[in-house]
């Protein structure tokens, strides 16, 4: 058994959460390196190390750190030889193909900027993000219009831009798995200028656009790091054991639970590539590649317990966990009477790693997302910037005046008028309301644009739509303000129904009442409207900006 976790912290156990947050501390180099001093270390320390289970419907492979280092250098290689240099931005599209792996950890080596992105982008998307980022080359798969919506794009470009396609052989475009099989295995780390430092930037996200048009988000070098107590204190991972978050590598969950902090912890990381999802068929390749600990938003619990899973055997899965949205407690309670896990909940942005979270030594309480991470100095503001009392709600704020812990972003790329917005008086503010009750765990509210005022009532959505996702004829929803005169606002329930289900006055009156009774009275929404869809971002995030611009513009 080996872990690298220890070169990385100053200390790995610890007691209790208190013990943790309090003597939790990371160590690094000026010039550390995901690719260097994680790959290329297991490599060398434990070569038949299993990295990488990679599995389709049709075929699978599995990587060892011998395979990842010999792989990305070859990569690194190619790159290099294409004119992908230090600094330039490289953005890739590869679904869950295990390439994505090979190329972050090549392009971490080169000191390249990875801008990972879904392969759902459209025409718009891609012109945007090519445009804004000044992408130098792209890493694709072939899915439905993509490759010709970047040719499309490309001419709108004043450069050339490199394309390379994943086990494809199409003009204009370089096969990438053709390519590396000429390149060498060997890649020595560079000295002097052209060595990658720990504080430069290595990784840019586009945000979900749930507000207005995406913006991008730059992480250093010490953002794997940061990943830590993500993996190993929140996630449970097991040395030398299996984890799988569910996620497309487009999106920023990939690297909270498919790559950083697992590797770092000494977990494989099992990656099910499905065309279309199935919660069955990945619970059984869950089962099946023996998964030790999962992560997945809650969405994909609800899948899940909405199918007949009863029969499955859980027995190798060992720890469960969700972020990205609030997890209603019917689902957590529902997963519980079959699997016998408590889902814990845990909290972050693409902008940090995880900084709330119910550890492995806190228990899950309902309607919240844990505490917080010994990396993020917490306090909640109100709207002088004032700190709050405890149980009162206020912002999310990080406390910066000290220095930038390791997983919070370094800027919003060429966008300082949003930097000067969410970044003042020391502190980094997340935009999220949220309040702490007396044991000290964090009840999140929702985001600050998205809190209704009503009748001198501040409602958060998240509540509201769980209490309406509760009812059997719900499918979706999302809970928004509309203006109203006398009220200021009132509470609007979205709703796409089941699929056995059709609208009436009856059915709204019944889905009010249910709320009613789950949720203080007060909260059921007023207004109701059926819908066919709910407005998403490619992300699959729900839209309710554009649900309450619509509705001003009724009003």
């Amino acid at each position: 058994m080996t872990s690298l976790i220890g070169d990385f912290v100053e200390r790995v156990d610890f007691n209790s959460y208190e013990d943790f947050y309090k003597n939790f501390k990371l160590k690094y180099d000026d010039d550390f390196n995901f690719g260097f001093d994680v790959v290329d270390k297991y490599a060398e320390i434990d070569p038949e190390k299993i990295a990488l289970i990679w599995t389709n419907d049709d075929e699978k492979h599995t990587f060892t750190f011998k395979d990842m280092k010999e792989y990305s250098n070859r990569t690194v290689n190619l790159f290099k030889r294409l004119g992908i240099k230090k600094g330039d931005k490289v953005m890739l599209t590869l679904k869950n193909r295990y390439e994505w792996w090979i190329c972050m950890v090549a392009l971490h080596k080169l000191g390249a900027i990875a801008i990972p992105a879904t392969h759902m982008l459209k025409l718009h998307d891609i012109d945007f993000r090519l445009k804004q980022a000044e992408v130098k080359a792209i890493v694709s798969v072939e899915e439905d219009n993509l490759l010709p919506d970047y040719e499309e794009a490309e001419k709108e470009l004043d450069w050339d831009l490199i394309k390379l396609v994943i086990e494809t052989d199409r003009e204009g475009w370089i096969n990438f798995n053709e390519a590396i099989k000429d390149e060498s295995p060997v890649y020595e780390r560079p000295a002097g200028d052209e060595n990658p430092m720990s504080d430069e930037v290595f990784m840019i996200y586009f945000t979900s656009g749930t507000s207005g048009l995406p913006k991008m988000v730059s992480h250093r070098h010490t953002y794997c790091l940061g990943h830590i107590p993500t993996a190993k204190y929140w996630q449970n991972v097991v040395e030398d054991g299996v984890h799988h978050t569910a996620s497309d590598t487009g999106w920023g969950k990939a690297v909270w639970g498919n790559i950083y902090g697992q590797w770092i912890a000494g977990t494989a990381v099992f990656i099910y590539d499905y065309v279309r999802f199935n919660g069955i068929k990945l619970l059984e390749k869950i089962i099946e590649n023996k998964v030790d600990t999962f992560c997945a938003p809650p969405t994909v619990y609800r899948f899940l317990i909405k199918e007949n899973i009863s029969g499955y055997d859980f027995s190798n899965l060992k720890y469960v966990a969700t972020a990205g949205e609030p997890l209603p407690p019917e689902v957590s309670e529902r997963f519980y009477d079959i699997a016998g896990l408590r889902i814990k909940e845990g909290f972050g942005q693409t902008e940090t790693t995880l900084s709330i979270g119910t550890f492995i030594w806190l228990d899950a309480k309902v309607g919240s997302i844990g505490k917080p991470s010994p990396l993020y100095k917490l306090e909640l503001h109100d709207e002088d910037d004032n700190p709050v009392e405890i149980g009162d709600e206020g912002e999310l704020c990080f406390d910066v005046s000290e220095g930038v812990p390791p997983g919070l972003f370094k800027e919003y790329y060429k966008d300082p008028e949003k930097q000067a917005a969410q970044w003042h008086d020391g502190f980094y503010h997340c935009g999220d309301t949220a309040w702490v009750d007396e044991d000290g765990y964090v009840h999140f509210v929702g985001r600050n644009d998205d809190i209704i005022k009503s009748s001198g009532y501040r409602i958060g959505p998240y509540e509201v739509e769980s209490a309406v996702l509760s009812h059997e004829a719900v499918r979706h929803c999302a809970i928004t303000a509309y203006p109203d005169e006398v009220r200021g606002q009132i509470v609007k329930a979205t709703i796409v129904l089941q699929p056995d289900f059709e609208p009436s006055e009856s059915l709204t009156k019944d889905i009010q009442n249910h709320v009613k009774r789950v949720t203080a009275p007060y909260k059921y929404p007023r207004m109701v409207e059926y819908t066919d869809e709910l407005p998403e971002t490619i992300s699959g995030k729900t839209r309710r900006v554009e649900i309450r611009e619509k509705d001003q513009n009724r009003g």
